[in-house]
């Protein structure tokens, strides 16, 4: 499979560099390496991205793409999310195919969580 064309990084903003690596490294097991104090890499098993030093957040209510992230157990990952300090945006609902929520993480970043179980 050619890599070409596809979506092969992604970045967010975050204020508080220390609070996303936190609340991501708990809540989903995501692995980080920092580059200076205002820059995060992260990959979450998957996909390659970071987190930039900034005072703005990502919504779909500011017009920004959503980041939907597989889970097999919904229930299971919203509760992770509460419990590492994310706030749950849209409780669980159904759609064509699966199950998903949407949360914000500690800088206000919009995400989603979805499942096909």
């Amino acid at each position: 499979m050619s890599i070409n064309h596809k979506i092969n990084y992604l970045e967010l903003p975050a204020a508080d560099l220390d609070s996303v690596e936190r609340f991501y490294r708990d809540a989903f097991d995501w692995k980080f390496v920092p580059y200076g104090p205002d820059y995060l890499a992260f990959n979450d098993g998957f996909i390659d991205g970071g987190f930039y030093r900034a005072e703005l957040s990502s919504s779909t209510e500011n017009g920004a793409a959503l980041v939907i992230l597989y889970t097999e157990d919904l229930e299971r990952s919203l509760a992770a999310v509460i419990r590492c300090g994310g706030s749950i945006v849209k409780e669980i609902f159904s759609f064509p195919g699966g199950r998903r929520f949407h949360f914000a993480d500690p800088n206000g970043n919009e995400l989603a969580v979805w499942s096909d179980k």
